[in-house]
């Protein structure tokens, strides 16, 4: 099974380093000296990591082969992929794979359907499941405690919790509007 672990940013210096956004928990495993990564595009790789280091809260790499600007900055934004063992699961009791999630039927506590999760969207702050809903809408619901309240493999189930108008706003947005005496609609804020 395959895992993408980081994607390659901009060239740094002159001798073939280049900035990478990490997107594994393990980079100093996944993305140590002598690793060797396939590339997204396949044509990119695959590329062995000759140098690793850490230079003002970024991660730079140095590839086997590439050893200078112009090499550097062609491999920019390429994924970079490990290959993973499938019974390998994350150390922490709440961490999960992206391809765990991926298909997870939502659900509220109550048992209404909400959607499928299509997508795991990893921003700074948090991340997000990008949900599709059974009329092909989409909703996006941050993957915090507060809101999944269980993920459960065996079922293909994530159970949620979520706020009033997280996973439909329609009815707060017209209970946020009143008719005027001459019939139109005026938007009116709500105090909190």
């Amino acid at each position: 099974m395959q895992l993408v672990v980081a994607r390659i940013g901009r060239a740094h210096g002159i001798k073939g380093e280049v900035t990478v956004e990490v997107r594994t928990d393990e980079p100093e495993l996944r993305l140590a000296p002598g690793a060797v990564l396939a590339t997204d595009p396949a044509a990119a790789g695959p590329l062995t990591i000759e140098t690793g280091r850490v230079h003002s809260g970024r991660l730079l790499l140095r590839f086997e082969g590439v050893s200078d600007r112009t090499g550097a900055e062609a491999l920019r934004n390429t994924l970079l992929i490990a290959e993973i063992d499938p019974e390998e699961l994350p150390e922490g009791d709440d961490e999960y794979y992206d391809h765990q999630l991926i298909d997870l039927d939502v659900v509220t506590a109550d048992g209404t359907e909400v959607g499928r999760i299509t997508e795991i969207s990893h921003l700074p702050t948090q991340d997000l499941f990008i949900v599709e809903r059974p009329d092909g809408s989409e909703v996006m619901i941050p993957f915090v405690e507060e809101i999944v309240a269980e993920i459960d493999l065996e079922e293909q189930k994530a159970v949620i919790t979520p706020p009033p108008g997280l996973i439909d706003d329609r009815a707060e947005i017209a209970s946020s509007r009143e008719e005027t005496a001459d019939g139109d609609e005026t938007a009116r804020r709500e105090e909190s």
